[in-house]
C-alpha cells in the first residue's frame, strides 16, 4: 500500500493525471447505442412474420427478397427488421 501511495504521489507531483477517459467506438455496421435503442421494443431473432405483425402491427413498408438466401426488410417508424424466409435474423434502429 505505501508503495502505491508514493507511486501515485509521484506521478501527481510529476503532472502526470490518473483521470481516465473512455470512448465509444461504433463498428461499422452496427447500431449505436442510444437511449432510444435501451427503451424501443423491437423484434427479436428467430421471431416468425405472423408473430412480428401481430405484436408489432403492418410496416411502413416491406422491400422484396434479395440474395440467396432471400432476405427481406420490414420498416417501422424508428427500426427495420430483417428476415431470412420467414424468420427475423436482426432488428436495427434507422438513423
Amino acid at each position: 500500500m505505501r508503495l502505491f501511495c508514493a507511486v501515485t504521489l509521484a506521478l501527481l507531483s510529476a503532472g502526470i493525471s490518473l483521470n481516465a477517459a473512455a470512448e465509444v467506438l461504433q463498428v461499422p455496421g452496427e447500431s449505436p447505442q442510444t437511449d432510444k435503442s435501451q427503451t424501443m421494443e423491437m423484434p427479436i431473432r428467430g421471431m416468425q412474420k405472423d408473430q412480428v405483425r401481430a405484436m408489432f402491427g403492418q410496416p411502413q413498408e416491406i422491400l422484396p427478397p434479395v440474395g440467396d438466401p432471400p432476405i427481406t426488410r420490414w420498416v417501422y417508424d424508428g427500426y427495420t427488421v430483417y428476415f431470412e424466409y420467414s424468420y427475423v435474423i436482426q432488428s436495427v434502429i434507422n438513423r
